[in-house]
Order: structure tokens, then sequence, then C-alpha cells
């Protein structure tokens, strides 16, 4: 034991005194570039030697010597300064952060306490409020029974519209550049919407690859009217769900049972899965400001079903237990989440929102809408009856036939070594799986390969730069420009170089 204590002291002496040497070294040499007195001396020493052209010279020596250690003088003051910025900012946003956070905590804390209250009135009082609300309340002493009682009036109420409904086929026969088309006249003709036929492309092609799509850009450019006109346009009026920033759970989605009344608060949201999974039709769901709230705490149940594979295994759990008279499609308490629903979320970056993270954006398909349209003659275009299920096969036949060229892909798996080399960030199966569904269906629709790819890339994989320090990556960035250029061709990946520029500039 005291040999390996010997050998320990030693062996261990050996890092700290390398440690200390640095240490020392550091001081020393600060010491000896900024030991005046010295500097002194060695001019004292030979200045009865000096010519008139030496001593010229002798000042020039000088002065470059003193502009050298200002500029390190300058350098540390700048960096300590720059550190205690970055410091001091971060410490102010975790500090509004928390505020924030408190602050949703009370508000939903607040609307707890509020519902209970009024129940209990409602209940004590033995009143009932009106059919609108459709909720009958019960005495707290008053037995309920799972036998006769209906929970879900809204869902029930579905069922009963829809006892005698068959699916009915539309006979659909467009293809998928024409449905771009159909889209944008409607829009324009019928609502005074206008869309380039690059943008609708790009949407279609984001509902191809996901169920969860993200209209991302400032205001006033038409994010939730795009999300809306489609409703319009299928003759299925988009479901509206305004985010709140107390929203913290699934339950402002799908509702929650209420104890006190023994009903099933219904949402919009809710019922509109339900009469969807009667349907061949196609719904929309719009997220309206869904970043008001993390999307990660009311929507992480949903973005976990969607990704599953197999839709059959696209179930959620609405309530524990089965009552005799729930819904014909709530089977033991749970919900199938219908295919034929598509979920949009509209999004504003600025101070008032989240940051939307990486497990959301993985799942979704970002698309920009940064600029109004121009303004176009429209041909006059009606909405369309349009099958779920002649849509989904135009889709399926667009991926299988029209796979991303080989030469492609082998450059993007040349770009996925450039990037994790460069700045070590690399994008998974997931994200590839994504883009063989996206750029198949924009070439589908009419567009390019090379652009497919090029706007998937800017935003999917590029966005992930962002959580970077860009200070350090700005001089990788020149490098990384041209590497797309001489593997792509030359601009032919314009989305991601002005992006990169774009992220240069906020260095």
């Amino acid at each position: 034991m005291d040999t390996f204590l010997r050998f320990l002291y030693e062996f261990l002496s050996q890092i700290f005194n390398g440690i200390k040497y640095i240490f020392n070294g550091i001081i020393k040499g600060f010491k000896s570039a900024f030991n005046i007195p010295e500097y002194v001396r060695i001019v004292g020493d030979y200045k009865n030697d000096f010519s008139i052209p030496e001593w010229l010279l002798v000042g020039i020596a000088i002065l470059v010597t003193l502009a050298f250690l200002s500029l390190i003088v300058l350098g540390i003051y700048f960096l300590i300064r720059k550190y205690i910025r970055i410091r001091k900012s971060l410490v102010e946003q975790e500090s509004l952060l928390e505020e924030v956070g408190t602050l949703n905590n009370e508000v939903a804390k607040l609307m707890k306490e509020k519902e209970t209250i009024l129940a209990m009135k409602v209940s004590k009082l033995g009143l009932k409020p009106d059919e609108s609300d459709v909720e009958e309340t019960t005495s707290e002493d008053e037995s309920v029974d799972p036998n006769t009682e209906i929970r879900f009036p809204k869902l029930t109420d579905v069922d009963y519209k829809f006892k005698d409904y068959k699916i009915q086929n539309y006979g659909n026969t467009f293809e998928l550049p024409e449905l771009v088309e159909l889209f944008r006249n409607f829009a324009a003709s019928q609502l005074r919407l206008y869309y380039t036929t690059d943008m609708i492309r790009l949407f279609v092609s984001a509902l191809a690859s996901t169920k969860l799509v993200i209209l991302q850009g400032i205001s006033g450019t038409g994010k939730t009217s795009l999300a809306y006109a489609w409703g319009k346009f299928l003759k299925h009026d988009s479901c509206i769900a305004s985010v709140q920033p107390s929203w913290r759970d699934r339950t402002e989605l799908f509702g929650y049972f209420n104890e006190f009344t023994k009903r099933f608060n219904e949402t919009e949201v809710l019922k509109e899965m339900y009469v969807a999974s009667y349907t061949d039709d196609i719904y929309t769901v719009i997220l309206d400001e869904m970043n008001i709230s993390r999307v990660e705490y009311y929507f992480a149940e949903m973005l976990s079903i969607l990704e599953m594979p197999d839709k059959n295994e696209w179930i959620v759990e609405i309530v524990p237990s089965a009552w005799k008279n729930d819904p014909i499609h709530l089977k033991e308490g749970k919900l199938q989440i219908p295919a034929n629903v598509w979920y949009i979320g509209t999004i504003n970056n600025d101070d008032s929102t989240f940051m939307v993270t990486d497990k959301v954006y993985d799942r979704a398909m970002p698309i920009d809408i940064n600029d109004k349209g121009t303004v176009f003659e429209p041909i006059d275009t009606p909405s369309q009856d349009i099958n779920y299920s002649y849509l989904d096969k135009l889709f399926q036949d667009a991926i299988a036939n029209n796979q991303i060229h080989e030469d492609n892909l082998k450059k993007i798996e040349e770009m996925d070594d450039y990037v994790i080399k460069h700045f070590r960030i690399a994008f998974g199966n997931r994200i590839v799986a994504h883009m063989k569904k996206f750029v198949p269906v924009f070439v589908a629709c009419g567009g390019d390969e090379i652009r497919g790819i090029d706007y998937f890339i800017a935003r999917k994989i590029l966005r992930k730069f962002e959580q970077l320090n860009i200070a350090y990556i700005r001089d990788e960035i020149d490098g990384f420009v041209k590497f797309l250029n001489d593997t792509f061709g030359e601009n032919k990946m314009s989305e991601c170089i002005e992006y990169l520029l774009r992220l240069k500039k906020m260095a």
C-alpha cells in the first residue's frame, strides 16, 4: 500500500506541476511583455552608441511595441466585456423564462380553482347550464349510473348525426400539379389570398411528408390564412385552436373529465377528430400561435403517436374506463386518431413566444412565409370534394415514382460528413426518411428535385446551426458555401446559401 501511495503522489504531482508551470508561464509572459523598466534599461544600454538614423528606427520600434501591447490590452478588454454581456443576456433570458413559467402556472391554477368553485356552486344549487354547454350537473350526493349517463354529449351528438352516413366516393381524377393550381386559383378567386405556385407546391409536399406542418414567419404574411384557405378549399372549415400561454398538457387538446358534473369537457379539436373518424374526407386542425406555450407540453403525446408507422397504433386514451353510453368510436375509453386529419401550426418568432425545440421540428415540416403573394388574375375555381384515400394514393405513387436520384443522395451523404466534421452536427434517419417523402412529392407537383432538396435541407438541417455559437462557426460558413456550390452546382442550393449568409451577418 505504501508503494502505491508513493506512486499516486508522484503520478498526480506530474500533472499538477504541469498546470502550475502553465499558469506561471502565462504570468511570467505577461510580466515580461509589460516590463516597462526593462525596456528603458535596454534603451539606456545602447543610447550612447546609436547614430541619428538609428534613433529614428529606435523610435519606430518603440511605437510598434507600444501599439502591439495596446492591441493585447484592448483584445483582453473586449473579450471580457463580450463575455460579461453574453452572460448578462443569458441570465436575463433565463430569469424572464422562469417568470413566464411561474405566471403560466399561476394562470393554470386560477383557472382550475375557478372551474372548481363554479362546479361546486352549480352542484350545490341544483342548477342546469344552458343547452349550448351540453352539460347537466348533478348534486354531490346524487349517484351517477355509468349504464345510463351520457358523459360525452358532443361526441354522442356526432354519432346521432352520422348514424346513417355512408362514405362517399367523389370520383377524383386530378393529378398533383392540377391540385396545386386548383388550390392556388381557389384561394385567389374566392378568398383574395395570393400565393406563388412554388409556395403551394411546398405546402402540398409538406402535407405528404408529415401530419404536422409548421407555418412560420413574420406577422401578417398569411400563415393562418393559408391553412384556413385549405379547409375552405376542401369544404371542411379548419378547426382553429387558439393556443394560450396556460396550455400545459394534453387536456387542452382533448378535454378532461369533470368530477363534479360527471361530464367530459370535450374540445372542438376532439370533436373534429371524432367527425373525421366517420368519413373519407380531409380535415384540418389549426394550432394558431402554437409556440405561445411550449409545444412539447401540450402536443407531446400526439408527436409520439403520429410518428408510429402503423396507423392502427395511433391510439390515445381519453378516459381510463368505459361507460355503456360512451360514443361508438370510443373503444374502452380509447380513440384511434384518424389519418385524414392534418395539424397545421402557425408560429411567430418574437419575445412573446417560446423557441420550438428539435423534438418538434424533427417531426414536423416547417415552411417559411415571409413575403406577401403577388396579385394575379386567377381562374374562377370552386371548392372541391376530395377523398382522403385518393389524395393519399397520389402521395404514395409520387413517393414511389419520383425517388431521389442516387447521385443526389450521395451528395447529401457527403454534405452530412462535411457538416459533422466542421460543425459537429448530424441528422438522423428520421430526417432522411422525411426528405424521401417531401422531395418526390415536390417533384410530382411540378417542382425541381434540387430545389426540393435545397429547401428541405435549409429548413430541417441548417436550422440546427442556430443552436451553435454563431461567432465560433462564422469562419466555417464561407467554406461550407463553397462546398455546396462545388457539390450541387453554382447557386443551386440558393436557400441554404442565403440562410448561411444570414447567419454569418448575425455573428
